[in-house]
């Protein structure tokens, strides 16, 4: 009940605001989100408190394994154990336990001394976390500056920028080498609820829910960008050079709008650029998808068959192909690359599929709030090649090109695993670091920008740039 209440804020947020026909329910918003901030601040608390918890109960955890193992293996003084806290547990809370020879040997020399179950099983869990020690993983930037959650990460490949959209009606370019906001976009009316970069021009395309998707120009002030914080300069600084520094290049006017006749009638979603560039692709409330052509801003060929409100789009990086997402459970894939298009309903999820995205090697990677994502080949859509079961609904994941899925969710954690379904990884999230509130998109960076491998962002306004370092770049 209390995930269904929170998806429907957030589809909310989405839109311009309350109609003015009905004031009234202007007033309950504004009870609620009162409510919901001292909600929050309990929550946090509960939080603080719950890891103080965790901690005492791990450190005695620890000890009483520490004895039991010692007692029941006869370990000798001169091969003592050593019992290592990793910071990033199992769900169940499993505690990494390991001395200078594995415990397996220790319990098979001599044939003397049994384990009892309990040590077996320990065994085993103690085993299956070695695959987790060699991925090291740690918040390298953060980007502070919306008032409002932020729906979606962008990278810019060959540069180190990068975009964000908010519900607070802007969208932003970041520099990641100065963490600073470079761009702030102002030209929707409604929440900005997707941000895509052109690939070889400074272009970006965002969709809102104003019913509108537009295109403006991202040039930045390089000389800027590359300006860090440190203590020392803003002693030196003088007051005209902190409030330049300080200043944030604003844009109100876009290049494009594609609104109009033929259009959307209702909160755009979603929006991408299509492989060649010239074209780009909208999904809106309206269960409707629309091919655009840029130059024209006229639509091409609207993009029906959905039931319900679509919540992704996504293009192909190389090839036509456009998937389109929805609440009614389903995604489908539209074929371009033929004069006549075709198109191909996947079903597999139980609930709204939030996400869609294409990979490399001609897949696509679907996820859903029914927790699970799935990786589909495009030519057999009839059942799924790997379906991955998690703990918390999925937001907008994204896939490295070498194949890395990487899975927002719901309950602020960020999950890492290979098209197989293997896990690789999840990415730490304490109180020093990591998302408070729901993760909303994750985007990797085509080649690593300034240590930063992965960006993250979410409803607690935070932007992150993540280093994650993959067992074979060990």
């Amino acid at each position: 009940m209390k995930s269904s209440k929170n998806r429907s804020s957030r589809l909310e947020d989405m839109g311009m605001g309350i109609p003015d026909e009905v004031p009234f329910r202007g007033r309950l918003h504004y009870l609620f989100a009162q409510i919901e901030k001292e909600f929050e601040l309990l929550y946090l608390e509960n939080l603080n408190l719950q890891d103080k918890l965790d901690g005492y109960v791990n450190k005695e955890s620890l000890q009483s394994h520490e004895r039991t193992a010692t007692n029941q293996c006869n370990v000798s003084s001169s091969a003592p154990l050593t019992v290592v806290s990793h910071e990033e547990t199992d769900t169940a809370g499993t505690a990494v336990v390991t001395g200078s020879k594995s415990l397996k040997s220790k319990f098979s020399s001599g044939g003397k001394v049994k384990a009892s179950h309990k040590i077996k099983a320990q065994t085993s869990r103690i085993v299956s976390s070695f695959k987790n020690q060699s991925v090291v993983s740690s918040v390298m930037r953060e980007f502070c500056g919306h008032k409002d959650g932020v729906w979606q990460v962008a990278a810019k490949f060959g540069q180190p920028i990068l975009g964000t959209s908010s519900a607070d009606h802007t969208a932003c370019i970041w520099g990641i080498e100065s963490g600073r906001c470079l761009l702030q976009y102002t030209g929707h009316a409604g929440s900005v609820n997707s941000i895509k970069f052109h690939h070889n021009r400074d272009l970006v395309l965002t969709g809102s829910g104003d019913g509108t998707a537009h295109i403006w120009q991202a040039a930045v002030n390089w000389e800027v960008s590359k300006k860090g914080h440190s203590s020392e300069e803003e002693l030196d600084d003088s007051d005209e050079q902190v409030e330049d520094r300080d200043r944030v290049d604003t844009l109100r006017t876009p290049l494009c709008e594609f609104t109009g006749p033929g259009g959307h009638l209702s909160v755009v979603v979603a929006a991408d650029w299509l492989s060649n560039m010239d074209q780009i692709i909208t999904g809106s409330w309206d269960r409707i998808a629309i091919l655009w052509d840029v130059e024209t801003r006229e639509p091409l060929q609207p993009l029906s068959g959905h039931d319900h409100e679509l919540t992704h789009v996504s293009a192909h990086p190389t090839q036509r192909l456009v998937v389109t997402a929805s609440r009614d459970s389903t995604f489908r894939l539209w074929d371009f690359r033929d004069p006549i298009s075709g198109v191909s309903v996947f079903q597999g999820h139980t609930e709204s599929v939030t996400s869609t995205v294409f990979t490399r090697d001609d897949k696509v990677v679907s996820g859903s709030d029914d927790r699970t994502v799935k990786v589909w080949e495009l030519r057999n859509m009839r059942s799924a090649l790997t379906t991955i079961r998690t703990d918390s609904s999925v937001n907008r994941l994204a896939v490295s090109n070498g194949g890395i899925i990487a899975i927002p969710h719901d309950n602020r954690q960020i999950r890492l695993f290979d098209l197989n379904g293997q896990r690789i990884a999840r990415l730490p999230r304490t109180s020093r670091q990591g998302h408070r509130r729901m993760v909303s998109s994750v985007a990797w960076a085509e080649e690593p920008l300034l240590n930063c491998d992965l960006f993250s962002c979410g409803f607690d306004r935070r932007v992150f740039g993540w280093s994650v370092i993959l067992p074979k770049d060990n």
